[in-house]
């Protein structure tokens, strides 16, 4: 089986070496849920600011956002799609709310993955999904704490899991590289890198007011939240990540600044 990508011009935006699709919340929901049992195969990214710009100082992340169909995420993708194409997104599709309405329009039946967190924080999450979702079914869950030697035992756990979608939680890029590495030998038709989602959905980490979530600012609120964490990303790297925009902006390219 392929991955189902078809990027064009017309219905994506080339922010430095990533193209990012164009596609209300609607759209890609629809899009996403018909990948299962069509015969084909798709993985999908969440591209917000910190991730377009560890895609253009890293080409290996760029050549492996090029195998995802990426979504923007933010107001970083909004004011590069703005800057680069002089037209934003018509809606925001940040993976922590896209993902719990994606599951809420899953058909009955839909088998669900999750791969990522602590052991404690992914088993917490698998139950609050099943709680909060009631046609889905969460076929297992796996921590994100494994040596090389494991892989082939998780890769056999999944695909005997037959998950319909497989929901990847390591923040990027390790969790796309990881995807993008397993993408051959796992069975499985639709999945997703979704950072921090279960560290939300089992309550370890609050959201931001819906407020500053619909205006593409919950980094503010997670900045105030982990300021030694998140302080380089959200300071020097927004700053860094302008710049390289402005460049683009002014070379007339859509390439890596």
């Amino acid at each position: 089986m392929t991955r189902e990508i078809a990027k064009t011009d017309q219905d994506s935006v080339q922010i430095g070496p990533v193209a990012i699709a164009r596609l209300s919340r609607t759209d890609a929901i629809r899009r996403l849920l018909a990948v299962p049992g069509s015969g084909t195969r798709l993985a999908v990214a969440f591209a917000n600011a910190h991730g377009l710009l560890l895609a253009m100082d890293d080409p290996a992340f760029a050549k492996a956002l090029a195998q995802f169909l990426v979504l923007n995420d933010g107001i970083g993708a909004e004011i590069g799609a703005r800057v680069l194409s002089g037209a934003g997104f018509e809606d925001n599709l940040n993976g922590t709310d896209f993902v719990p309405a994606l599951l809420d329009a899953a058909p009955h039946g839909t088998r669900v993955y999750l791969f990522g967190a602590r052991p404690e924080v992914v088993e917490k999450a698998a139950g609050v999904f099943a709680a909060r979702h009631s046609t889905i079914t969460i076929c297992g869950w796996r921590n994100g704490y494994f040596g090389e030697d494991e892989i082939p035992e998780i890769i056999a756990d999944i695909n005997a899991a037959r998950p319909d979608i497989l929901l990847v939680a390591m923040g990027n890029p390790r969790q796309e590289f990881l995807i993008n590495r397993l993408w051959s030998d796992l069975d499985v038709p639709l999945a997703l890198g979704v950072g921090a989602l279960f560290d939300f959905t089992a309550g370890e980490v609050t959201r931001a007011p819906s407020l500053l979530r619909h205006n593409g600012l919950e980094w503010v609120y997670r900045l105030w939240q982990e300021p030694k964490r998140l302080g380089q990303r959200y300071t020097s790297g927004i700053i860094r990540y302008l710049w390289k925009i402005l460049c683009l902006k002014l070379s007339g390219k859509s390439a890596r600044a």
